[in-house]
């Protein structure tokens, strides 16, 4: 077994996203070719509800697939395929935006909200697919007991234990928790490209000791990862591996391409209500969005307007800087 070292470290910084939501935000346009497939990670920690309770209203995506995984709280969710649930602790949500989704998410005021996003690039050819949602409930996630602490199976499988099975680009995901002096040697894909996210708690990894909501990627030497929990406080954090797509990257704010043409088409689709190519359950949401809806493309963001008076704004990766990937 040969571990593998540290490639590169991002430490979230704090934001403000949706309506008026705080979080921290660790990966994003500048990280995307380093953790390919791997596009945005945001992580939601907050006792304080205040910080949450606006949510995410109605907005659209395409050409990715999000999974929103709680490990305490509330997540009421509703879509333009005429889907709505909600994603309690324990649980989690995997999105197929594909050819064009609208959705909402609101959180709910909880003595905790603690869980992460993470949005996973699709490739070319799956990049228009039919939008889906399947919710992981916490009975569908593997559960592995170890030496160390525990390994909940998200995605993928481990040590024989199986979580879902990706619909479209396979990945592996799993929620670790590795008690306080101990240390998680997991092994891992040869041909994957490998981070963990330190969700609760420092960790030490390769001799170093990293901070909380930190994104630690790895080289792709090895077919092990090992990260120990400090002396006196256990660690938990996300395992993420997956295959390179290898494929260029026009990204601006929910939307995710290939290319720049396919980026404007996109947005010129939002304008004139021909986004979503699959209508089921979806009428009120396209005509809603298809007037109400307006972009503006600034140096930093795209902005997004509202009849109503307020405004989201969404940091932009340009295309141009992405076409190398």
């Amino acid at each position: 077994m040969i571990l593998r070292k540290v490639k590169r470290v991002v430490l979230g910084q704090r934001t403000v996203d949706g309506a008026g939501v705080h979080l921290v935000r660790v990966l994003g346009g500048e990280t995307v070719r380093d953790y390919d497939p791997f596009l945005m990670l945001d992580s939601f920690d907050s006792k304080t509800p205040r910080d949450y309770i606006k949510g995410f209203p109605m907005h659209p995506h395409r050409g990715i697939e999000t999974i929103t995984y709680l490990a305490e709280g509330e997540i009421i969710h509703k879509d333009s395929l005429g889907n709505s649930g909600v994603i309690r602790g324990g649980d989690s949500q995997w999105m197929t935006a594909g050819s064009g989704i609208m959705h909402e998410e609101m959180p709910q005021a909880a003595e905790w909200l603690l869980g992460v996003q993470l949005w996973l690039n699709l490739p070319k050819t799956e990049k228009m697919t039919q939008p889906a949602y399947f919710d992981v409930t916490k009975d569908k996630v593997g559960v592995a007991e170890t030496d160390f602490g525990l390994v909940r199976v998200l995605a993928g499988t481990y040590a024989e234990v199986e979580g879902v099975k990706p619909p479209h680009w396979p990945v592996t995901i799993c929620d670790v928790t590795v008690k306080a002096s101990h240390q998680a040697t997991i092994p891992v894909h040869p041909d994957e490209n490998v981070f963990v996210f330190l969700l609760l708690g420092d960790a030490v990894i390769d001799g170093r000791a990293y901070a909380e909501k930190s994104a630690v990627l790895f080289e792709e030497e090895g077919d092990a990862i090992s990260v120990h929990a400090l002396a006196d406080a256990p660690c938990r954090w996300l395992l993420c591996s997956g295959r390179k797509i290898k494929e260029s990257v026009a990204w601006g704010g929910p939307i995710v391409m290939n290319t720049e043409e396919e980026l404007e088409e996109a947005f010129s689709d939002l304008r004139t209500g021909n986004f979503i190519r699959h209508r089921a359950g979806a009428s009120r949401f396209v005509s809603r969005w298809s007037v109400v809806l307006s972009w503006k493309r600034s140096r930093r963001n795209w902005l997004c307007f509202f009849r109503e008076g307020w405004a989201v704004s969404i940091p932009v990766a340009y295309p141009a800087a992405l076409r190398s990937c």
